[in-house]
């Protein structure tokens, strides 16, 4: 038997919670993985598989085995990681986690971090912030970027690096675009969250963690609003005010992404204005991996945080 295998074996099963489409993932059969797991629970004296008809999940012994073979993967990945990495030029992919809201910030620092060091690959997906969080947690992200104020201190498990301050504008078509071709986005006076409640908005939906930083603006101010459209989908927030007569509550740096669009105009929002960290957060480890450390480094370089602040925040003209 061959234990790294094994345990990747287990983790994609996890992952899937089906053993077809683990055994899929892994590119070998699903008799072979079904094997593969029952050799594991002969060498290790006892169940790790719920089984039924279909996956179960994990017993407790499972979990806790469960639990090694990721540090195991994990220690694989940095030694061959380390094994290919010359001095100075990091290889390797590089797992970022990032919330709906940032991911103008995080294509960015992937395309940055990429042109400094050809040989990482930034793998960049969309995620919830509990998702980050489990993602960091199992080890199946190296880095997340979202919002810091969620991070409860447990045992330092989590450092974090701040990258920006958000704020947040109503976005809406413009009564009359620029004169002159070019001129983007017009950026008008500010705008009470008073005032915005008696628009048409469209808001993200409820289980976004974004959306209940915007709830929460809303009541600070004493008014509750009923959006007239919701999404999870950040383009159709950003596009829905081109098409319609609704209005938007966008973070900056997702108002950032758009300012080209010179039929928009925006109003920072203020009364109460609010200000929301945004960071990358990591693992606290003895060593992390080369393409790691580089995005770390980059992470706190002072040119990159200069550029973020430029495309977020509060922008102006």
């Amino acid at each position: 038997m061959n234990l790294l295998v094994s345990m990747r074996y287990l983790v994609a099963l996890d992952e899937h919670k089906h053993f077809a489409r683990a055994a899929q993932s892994c590119f070998v059969t699903q008799p072979a993985l079904s094997n593969a797991i029952r050799a594991l629970e002969e060498e290790f004296g006892g169940p790790i598989v719920k089984r039924g008809r279909t996956f179960v999940g994990f017993t407790p012994e499972g979990d806790r085995l469960l639990d090694s073979a990721r540090r195991m993967l994990r220690e694989e990945l940095l030694l061959r990681q380390d094994l290919s990495s010359v001095s100075g030029q990091p290889q390797g992919r590089l797992a970022i986690g990032v919330v709906p809201s940032a991911e103008p910030v995080a294509a960015r620092f992937a395309a940055m971090l990429q042109t400094r060091h050809p040989g990482i690959t930034p793998v960049v997906r969309s995620m919830s912030s509990p998702e980050i969080e489990a993602g960091l947690e199992q080890l199946t992200l190296d880095l997340g970027l979202g919002f810091i104020e969620r991070v409860r201190p447990v045992a330092g498990a989590l450092q974090t690096h701040l990258q920006y301050t958000e704020h947040y504008f109503l976005v809406r078509r413009a009564a009359q675009a620029p004169e002159q071709e070019g001129q983007g986005m017009r950026f008008g006076a500010p705008m009470s969250w008073q005032e915005a409640a008696t628009l048409p908005l469209c808001l993200q939906t409820p289980e976004m963690h974004n959306r209940s930083i915007v709830d929460g603006a809303f009541a600070q101010a004493g008014v509750k609003v009923t959006p007239m459209l919701e999404t999870n989908s950040l383009l159709t927030l950003a596009l829905s005010a081109l098409g319609g007569v609704v209005c938007c509550v966008m973070p900056g740096a997702l108002v950032g992404a758009v300012r080209a669009y010179r039929e928009l105009e925006a109003h920072p929002l203020t009364g109460p204005e609010v200000k929301t960290p945004i960071g990358f957060m990591v693992q606290t480890a003895e060593r992390h991996s080369r393409p790691l450390e580089a995005a770390l480094t980059l992470a706190k370089d002072a040119a990159w945080l200069r550029h973020a602040a430029a495309h977020t925040g509060l922008l102006h003209a």
